[in-house]
């Protein structure tokens, strides 16, 4: 394998082919995306939650049909095993559509940050619905489009527009409840982009 041929799409034929290596590598490539995406949703479940996914990743590769990126058939194993996260330890049915990260599991405290409009926003996103969680985040911290957050979460793009709608309006909601003033709170939605994107180096920097 070439290297003008180390795209997702080669090193997924070449593993499919047999080039243990070729898997090795889109594992080594998406692995801090997987990590971010539990970090600020579990908590000491994390690192057992990344290890099904790549698990399932693996026992699924033979029905995968490449409709979709392998990023987003990575994301839509991490979800599913997200939901069964919670879904197993809770004693109620779960609805991710109303139910927050916060109310499942208080003791979730996400990326370690320094700026206070980070600690916010962390805050903020979970305690809005989970489903909007995972939309927001893959759009600011993955910087997923709609069509990628679509096939992962097997939903039609027409959804994961509104969701990004109401996730939005949730989220400046919860930052405006949960600041200490009204300046932070406007500094922290106004900033979204940014402080997004600082969060997100700052959970590539986790071991």
């Amino acid at each position: 394998m070439t290297p003008e041929s180390d795209d997702d799409e080669a090193l997924l034929a070449a593993w499919r082919q047999g080039e243990r290596a070729a898997g090795q590598r889109l594992f080594e490539r998406y692995y801090e995306a997987v990590a971010r995406f539990f970090v600020n949703k579990v908590g000491d479940a994390g690192a057992e939650l990344i290890q099904k996914t790549f698990l399932a990743c693996v026992e699924g590769m033979p029905r995968f049909r490449g409709d979709g990126s392998f990023r987003s058939y990575l994301f839509a194993i991490a979800y599913r095993q997200l939901c069964l996260h919670y879904k197993r330890r809770a004693s109620e049915p779960v609805d991710l559509a109303s139910q927050s990260v916060a109310g499942l599991d208080p003791s979730v405290a996400g990326v370690l940050v320094e700026r206070e409009e980070q600690r916010l926003l962390l805050a903020a996103l979970r305690s809005i619905a989970l489903e909007l969680q995972v939309v927001l985040e893959l759009h600011y911290w993955e910087q997923c489009s709609v069509v990628e957050i679509a096939a992962a979460l097997e939903i039609p793009q027409g959804t994961v527009k509104s969701r990004l709608r109401r996730g939005r309006e949730q989220l400046r909601e919860a930052i405006e409840r949960l600041a200490a003033t009204r300046e932070l709170a406007l500094s922290t939605f106004r900033g979204l982009e940014s402080w997004a994107a600082a969060v997100r180096a700052r959970a590539r920097e986790r071991p």
